[in-house]
């Protein structure tokens, strides 16, 4: 993700504003205004997934001219844009907000998030890459904690939040530490941080 930063002058406070390159996509109008108060974007609205024609046509002249992150929200339909939006545009990034901080009056989506919340998400944006590895395996997850015991999708979940691949079950968890391009180092980082806490 390509950043600028924009100096802003707020009641005589100077205040960094972060630009991105990239072209947000989004499921709606209120995400957009979250988005607005943690960085500068140009955003996408699908409008859930509606995806009209229109739509899918901007999403792809983004992707060509200037690339684009998809930022839905953590649940089921935010995950089915994501792939669908993917396959469309397999180069596209990804940004992750965490379930946690993505929740609030029993509602669960990025309007929800905080700006520190949604920058962080954009500071870990990751690409898909078709070709997967194979440096964890199910082993890994067990060993540490993260799939088949009590607390691992707590732990499954604040992990993806430390790799930016966001919360998912065991088997898509594993998929995306594969597919994110996700290096030993920084996995056994996020484990070792996970258990000093």
């Amino acid at each position: 993700m390509e950043r600028r930063e924009r100096k802003q002058f707020t009641a005589n406070i100077e205040i960094e504003v972060a630009m991105i390159k990239e072209v947000l996509v989004v499921e709606g109008k209120m995400d957009v205004v979250a988005i607005n108060k943690a960085v500068e974007a140009d955003c996408i609205i699908t409008e859930g997934f509606n995806l009209k024609p229109a739509c899918l046509d901007s999403i792809e002249k983004a992707y060509k001219k200037r690339g684009i992150i998809i930022l839905t929200d953590p649940d089921s339909a935010g995950e089915r844009i994501r792939t669908y939006v993917t396959r469309r545009c397999p180069k596209a990034k990804h940004a992750f907000v965490p379930v946690e901080d993505a929740t609030a009056n029993n509602d669960i989506g990025i309007e929800q998030a905080s700006p520190e919340a949604i920058r962080k998400a954009l500071d870990k944006v990751r690409t898909l890459n078709w070709e997967p590895g194979n440096e964890f395996t199910g082993a890994d997850l067990i060993k540490a904690g993260i799939s088949g015991g009590d607390g691992a999708s707590e732990r499954r979940a604040r992990m993806g939040a430390r790799l930016g691949i966001g919360y998912a079950n065991a088997k898509t968890f594993l998929k995306r530490l594969n597919h994110y391009g996700v290096t030993r180092e920084e996995f056994e980082a996020a484990l070792a941080e996970e258990e000093d806490n």
